[in-house]
């Protein structure tokens, strides 16, 4: 049994992902502005020819703030649950990328995959990744996110991965699940930034271990998208 929100109902199946669950892939792209709601930032089919970067800075002294979502062990630090996450998308540390209007009801049911292409100035640095379902009057609200450590993109039992200034990056987020169902008129949406705090710990950008660490580094962290950095979430729909 899974509940699918958007129909508010409860539905049976013998696998997870649903029977007709295929995945749909998303990329990103914008022309460099993808910072804030009012930016450029979409979701399209297929991924960008040339690559416009989008940049922002990550300042472990001004993390962005936990908003609903699911939570656990923050005591009343978070309040869990969907919010309309707008006011956090005035943040210039927030890159929002948002998908055409779906043209008919879409179940979504199943993982959603992030991968992304980044670069950053130091060592090491977080990525979080939130996804959203967008009403037609513009109210958006959460329904899963993730985030990772880039010294641990390649697995938590391999070496640790340092960056290097001007390199790229890639980054397969651990998996997000969800079952939603977007009706018509609704938009996919994601937010890319390095901080979902306290959700998640501060990555104090030193390399070090950050628990016993007194201050921290700003971060210039950017998002690559094209066809040679081909950034994307990958959705589970059913058909």
């Amino acid at each position: 049994m899974y509940f699918t929100m958007g129909l508010n109902k409860w539905q049976s199946s013998d696998t997870w992902p649903p029977k007709g669950a295929t995945p749909t892939t998303y990329f990103l792209s914008s022309a460099g502005n993808a910072n804030t709601l009012d930016g450029d930032g979409a979701l399209v089919l297929a991924a960008p020819a040339a690559d416009h970067p989008d940049a922002f800075t990550y300042d472990p002294e001004h993390p962005v703030t936990s908003y609903g979502g699911n939570v656990c062990c923050t005591g009343n630090a978070i309040t869990g649950g969907a919010f309309d996450q707008r006011k956090m998308e005035a943040r210039p540390d927030i890159l929002v990328y948002t998908s055409e209007p779906f043209a008919t009801g879409t179940e979504v049911s199943g993982p959603i995959v992030p991968t992304l292409y980044v670069s950053s100035d130091a060592k090491d640095t977080d990525v979080t990744v939130k996804v959203i379902d967008v009403y037609p009057d513009g109210r958006a609200y959460n329904l899963d996110e993730s985030i990772q450590r880039m010294r641990y993109r390649d697995g938590y039992d391999k070496p640790l991965a340092w960056m290097e200034p001007g390199k790229v990056y890639k980054v397969t987020l651990q998996p997000l699940t969800t079952s939603n169902y977007f009706a018509a008129g609704h938009r996919l949406r994601i937010e890319v930034s390095s901080s979902n705090f306290p959700r998640f710990d501060r990555n104090l950008n030193t390399g070090g271990r950050n628990y016993d660490e007194a201050a921290g580094i700003i971060a210039h962290n950017v998002i690559h998208h094209s066809a040679q950095y081909p950034s994307q979430i990958t959705i589970t729909v059913v058909r």
